[in-house]
């Protein structure tokens, strides 16, 4: 049976490990920790086992690492990364559950920053919370977020006067998902006026 004759450290969290007295591989220093590789000790199949699923979760945490370095994603969106990766099942949901319990992956605050850009561009609730099912934000948590946005009425208000009231401005609101009461309370007496003509959605 194997034994480690040697741990060395390297650069960037890394480790050399030396086998029988000869070089054998360099591992992520996080999995040489919590596979409990020690000088002196011999590699039997449950250790080499354990070492293998540390390994991937290992590649996980650094797989998920560079995607959030990008930007915030939910949990659902790192997920379906890690697969297209290659990440094992059960790696992928160790590392989830690491990366959630650290907080740095949080679908309601990804669910709320997400709204908030969205709300600015002058997107409806309905189209908010579309998108942030897309992005596999469950629905209640998507419900929540967008009632702490300004009253869609409010937002409406802020575009229609930014671009004036027009049948192209009512259009505009509706295929941005906003509601026929918003639009109605923003575009104010202006669509009864002109009786819906053109009312390009």
């Amino acid at each position: 049976m194997p034994r480690v004759t040697a741990l060395r450290a390297r650069d960037r969290d890394r480790v050399a490990v030396e086998l029988d007295g000869h070089p054998w591989r360099v591992l992520p220093a996080d999995a040489v920790v919590r596979t409990g590789l020690v000088e002196g000790l011999e590699l039997e199949r449950t250790r080499l086992r354990l070492l293998r699923r540390e390994l991937r979760r290992s590649e996980a945490l650094a797989t998920a690492g560079r995607t959030l370095q990008r930007r915030d994603v939910s949990t659902h969106e790192l997920d379906a990364r890690l697969a297209r990766a290659g990440v094992p099942s059960a790696a992928r949901s160790d590392a989830l559950t690491l990366l959630q319990t650290a907080g740095v992956v949080d679908d309601e605050r990804f669910a709320d920053a997400t709204a908030d850009a969205l709300a600015r561009r002058s997107w409806g609730d309905a189209a908010i919370r579309f998108r942030l099912a897309r992005l596999g934000i469950e629905p209640e948590l998507a419900r929540r977020v967008c009632e702490r946005q300004d009253d869609e009425r409010v937002r409406a208000g802020r575009a229609v006067a930014a671009r004036g009231r027009s049948l192209r401005t009512a259009g505009f609101l509706a295929r941005r998902g906003f509601s026929e009461d918003a639009i109605e309370a923003a575009m104010g007496s202006f669509l009864a006026d002109s009786d819906g003509e053109g009312y390009d959605v």
